[in-house]
Parts: C-alpha cells; sequence; structure tokens
C-alpha cells in the first residue's frame, strides 16, 4: 500500500506534470518579479499587451528605475527565440531576464543581460546562421526570428548589471 500511495503523491505528480506552453511565460514573469523583489527592488508585472516590457521595477528610495523583457523556456537548454525587434532595443535603462524553468521543486535559472548586449549577440549570430548554407547547400532565407543563447553561463544569476540605488 506505501509503494502505491506514494507512487501517486502530489509531490511526484508535480515532477512529472507539464506545464501549458501559454503558462510558462507567465511563471517565468512572476518568477522574475518574486527575484527582483528578494533583491529590494518594487516590481510591477505590466499589461499582456504591453509591447516589449513585462516587468517594471524600481529601488525602494525611487531613485532609479529600469524595465524588464522576460523570455522563458521549459526546455534542456539556457536559449530563447526573440524577433529582429530586439536587435535595435538597446536602451540602458532595459534589461532581459532570460529564464529556465527546471521543474516544479526546483529554482528557475536566471540569465540577467542588458539590451544593448542582447541585440548585439543576436544580430552577430543571426549574420553567421544566414552565411552558412542548410544541410543541403542551398542558402539560408532571412527570418524575423532571432535567437539568444548562453550555453557557457556568462549572464547565469547576472543580478549585479541591474541599476542601483544611490546613496544619499
Amino acid at each position: 500500500i506505501i509503494i502505491l500511495l506514494s507512487r501517486y503523491s502530489p509531490r511526484t505528480q508535480m515532477t512529472k506534470l507539464k506545464l501549458d506552453s501559454t503558462l510558462v511565460g507567465v511563471a517565468g514573469e512572476y518568477a522574475t518579479a518574486a527575484e527582483l523583489t528578494l533583491r529590494n527592488y518594487i516590481a510591477a508585472i505590466s499589461l499582456r499587451n504591453s509591447r516589449g516590457t513585462d516587468i517594471i521595477a524600481t529601488s525602494t528610495d525611487g531613485s532609479c528605475s529600469f524595465s524588464v523583457q522576460v523570455k522563458t523556456t521549459n526546455e534542456g537548454k539556457p536559449h530563447w527565440m526573440l524577433n529582429e525587434k530586439s536587435e535595435r532595443s538597446t536602451a540602458g535603462s532595459h534589461f532581459y531576464a532570460f529564464v529556465k524553468l527546471n521543474g516544479s521543486n526546483k529554482r528557475p535559472d536566471f540569465y540577467i543581460v542588458p539590451s544593448a548586449v542582447v541585440a548585439d549577440r543576436i544580430s552577430t549570430s543571426h549574420k553567421a546562421w544566414l552565411a552558412e548554407p542548410k544541410r543541403d547547400g542551398t542558402p539560408r532565407k532571412d527570418t524575423s526570428m532571432r535567437k539568444f543563447t548562453d550555453e557557457q553561463g556568462e549572464f547565469l544569476e547576472c543580478w549585479h548589471v541591474l541599476p542601483v540605488a544611490s546613496s544619499d
């Protein structure tokens, strides 16, 4: 009986549950807002139709604020799809939080990257991808999709790139 009950425990069911694809992005936004709050920022999730900004954050003293675009994956590798418009989003007060969910019982991985770095990386990698022919030798066709990757973990947990409150 114990073996049968442990097979159907809530903990077992939670780890095997596949998150609905429409909720993956929502989970990333709330997880990022929670992490920002734990780091002493006031974080507000924007309305669904806010283009390019998922979270507005400010220091508790109001001396600095910034915006965050959250991209979330539920897959194994740290890579995220973006639109070509991200190549032009380079404001100093705009950041990306790339979130890799690790199941329901583990903390997600957060990759925090300034928007100018993202713009440069995706532009460079897209040009390299276009220059490389397909497997059959034919040229690739341009697309509006871009891919950001961080296989080496260069931006993993880089919360320090975010603005800090002034010390008056």
